[in-house]
């Protein structure tokens, strides 16, 4: 099975915490665009025990990159760690779960 399929695989996969924190995942193929040129539509968030999203990586819908310098950058692949939203470069599904447990790790043990 390839990174892909492991990705797919998990599709509307909910992973509960012991400490009242739980993942969902999502994602599946979708039409190759130009805002979606990888062909995968994700959404890997981590919820509080509240159900307040506190981590997320998706492509639901774009945003604006806002750089102090430079020209502002339509994007969809993006990171929401609580209230902030930034671009994210998607390589490969296998980096994407790879940095969205590293960024829910992170949080866990900043925030707890």
């Amino acid at each position: 099975m390839n990174d892909l399929e492991n990705l797919l695989n998990l599709h509307n996969e909910v992973f509960p915490m012991d400490n009242g924190y739980w993942v969902k995942l999502e994602a599946y193929c979708t039409e190759v665009t130009k805002a979606i040129p990888h062909g995968i539509r994700y959404s890997l968030t981590l919820h509080d025990k509240h159900n307040r999203r506190v981590v997320g990586y998706d492509n639901a819908h774009s945003f604006k990159s806002s750089k102090k310098y430079g020209a502002r950058k339509s994007s969809y692949d993006h990171i929401h760690k609580q209230t902030d939203i930034s671009a994210y470069e998607f390589e490969s599904a296998l980096q994407l779960l790879e940095d969205f447990w590293e960024s829910v790790e992170y949080y866990m043990e900043s925030n707890i």
